[in-house]
């Protein structure tokens, strides 16, 4: 079976996977919009974007660049340092749940909006953040070990099935005024125990690699190297719209910002099939570049690319006729279907530009995207300031996929000028014209 045959399988199991379990949550998300209102649901998001950052800062990078290791060490029979980058992570998270807990009530109002004021909030609200970010650790390792079903299950259908389950019995046993502590605690709950099922199978994993390649001085100096920049360029990819919202909870009415952030959970559902297609790559690109060289490596991220690509435009062409979908969230969340259309075609922009941060990483550059990133979310707070006031929705939609765009451009931009390498879309499709 070709590369592009194989990716297009695992992508569409991976993308079905994801599918399932995002039916389950925006099943319940429009329980709630319908059942206990547009605010709750708004704040509910907010809530969760502010979850899913503190998570990703918690491992200091160490998930981002867990795939990347993993892949290398794998590879290489270098058992015992990917054995050692696990229990970094690990402890990362550890000592970033206790500084959690001293800094985030002091500063929680400014985070989580009018529901940090709900007695019972932030304590589940941390706890899923550690949970969550075990489980992007242990993800991200078992991808890169190929298992990319293990890895992406417990985020993408494990979690909603208990998030549901975690709605089932506020809905059961929850006051009105208790509904969200009670919604967060239920999940943290059960977060908590499948981080702990994926943490075994990871641990069953690890156990079968060698024990070669414990360099305890060399490796952590790369690691580091790494991690703090694809922290950085994490938080501004597939955590963008998390830091949009909080952005945007200061200057959008409660009901526009449960439009958009249903928007954006269906935008980040297809980014993940994006993302999936190089991930699956990952394995098979690094086995390629050890026995090939570069060339061939970024032949293989080419094809990868391309089909990519394919995707962000179907996608973006699809979500113009998204209203009846947006709709079972109640008649007012129909107007998000041109919006949602407009945030595709950021993601079509970052398809075509291609994976530009990881090939300055593999050319030892990886800080050379930092200024890349810190002008699309420059990019995005101005375009908020000036767009949002005067047009809503899609205003919002607009500045967010006017600092993609950017942010994609300068990194391209950025990726040619250092490698002289063009990871775009281009010169794959013009090989296929020919």
């Amino acid at each position: 079976m070709s590369l592009v045959a194989r990716l297009a399988t695992r992508s569409a199991a991976l993308l079905g996977m994801r599918l399932a379990g995002a039916a389950l949550i925006f099943g319940m998300q429009a329980a709630i919009a319908r059942l206990w209102g547009a605010e709750l649901l708004g704040q509910y998001i907010l809530i969760i974007a502010c979850v899913n950052l503190i998570a990703v800062i918690m491992p200091l990078g160490f998930q981002v660049i867990g795939n990347y290791f993993a892949s290398e060490y794998s590879a290489h029979g270098q058992g015992a340092s990917l054995r050692r980058f696990a229990l970094r992570a690990y402890i990362h998270i550890g000592l970033g749940t206790a500084l959690a807990f001293a800094v985030v009530p002091f500063i929680g109002a400014r985070m989580f909006g009018p529901a940090a004021n709900v007695p019972g909030v932030l304590t589940p609200a941390i706890l899923l953040a550690a949970a969550t970010a075990a489980i992007f650790v242990n993800g991200a390792l078992l991808v890169g070990l190929k298992r990319p079903m293990a890895g992406f299950a417990a985020d993408t259908l494990l979690r909603p099935v208990g998030t549901i389950a975690a709605f089932a019995v506020a809905y059961a046993v929850a006051q009105a005024d208790a509904r969200l502590a009670t919604l967060l605690s239920g999940t943290a709950l059960v977060c908590i125990v499948i981080a702990g099922l994926h943490a075994r199978v990871l641990l069953t994993e690890l156990r079968k690699l060698p024990a070669g390649g414990d360099d305890r001085q060399r490796e952590p100096r790369r690691w580091w190297t790494l991690a703090l920049p694809w922290t950085v360029l994490a938080l501004a990819t597939d955590f963008f719209f998390d830091i949009d919202l909080v952005l945007l909870a200061h200057m959008m009415s409660t009901e526009d910002l449960a439009v958009f952030g249903v928007c954006t959970r269906i935008f980040s559902l297809i980014a993940f099939g994006v993302a999936a297609i190089h991930a699956v790559t990952m394995p098979d690109a690094f086995e390629t570049r050890r026995q090939h060289g570069d060339a061939h490596f970024h032949s293989k991220l080419a094809e990868a690319n391309l089909l990519a690509t394919a995707l962000a435009v179907l996608a973006a062409c699809a979500m113009t006729q998204s209203g009846p979908l947006l709709a079972l969230f109640g008649p007012a969340f129909a107007k998000g279907a041109i919006p949602l259309a407009i945030l595709c075609l950021g993601l079509v922009a970052r398809s075509v530009a291609g994976p530009a941060a990881l090939v300055l990483s593999l050319h030892d550059r990886p800080y050379a995207s930092l200024p890349a990133v810190a002008l699309g979310l420059l990019t995005l707070v101005f375009c908020n300031i000036w767009l949002v006031p005067a047009f809503g929705l899609i205003g919002a939609a607009t500045a967010a996929t006017i600092a993609m765009t950017v942010w994609s451009a300068a990194q391209w931009l950025t990726a040619w000028r250092h490698t002289s390498v063009d990871v775009s879309v281009w010169p794959k499709l013009r090989e296929l014209l020919r």
